[in-house]
């Protein structure tokens, strides 16, 4: 009973990622979003390696974090050009 009550907590806790990254994306946090990416990112992995979430669950969010690596490529404000100029 422990361990599904293990992989739903970390399934959660990857979905308020994704929701946190969503947020930040949608209200121009360019910093914040790729942050949380790269959080997400590491999350991900250290569920992965002990086991916290199931062969499934971990295809469906790799596959949500490469979407969202490819979303925000280019996401910064490096490539922001001034409006004063």
């Amino acid at each position: 009973m422990l361990f599904f009550r293990k992989r739903a907590n970390a399934a959660r806790q990857l979905d308020e990622k994704l929701e946190r990254i969503q947020m930040n994306f949608e209200n121009n946090y360019k910093d914040a979003a790729q942050l949380n990416l790269k959080e997400f990112g590491a999350l991900l992995t250290e569920f992965e390696q002990n086991g916290s979430i199931s062969e499934k669950q971990k295809e469906y969010y790799e596959r949500r974090q490469s979407e969202l690596e490819a979303r925000l490529q280019n996401f910064t404000h490096k490539d922001q050009k001034p409006t004063w100029v």
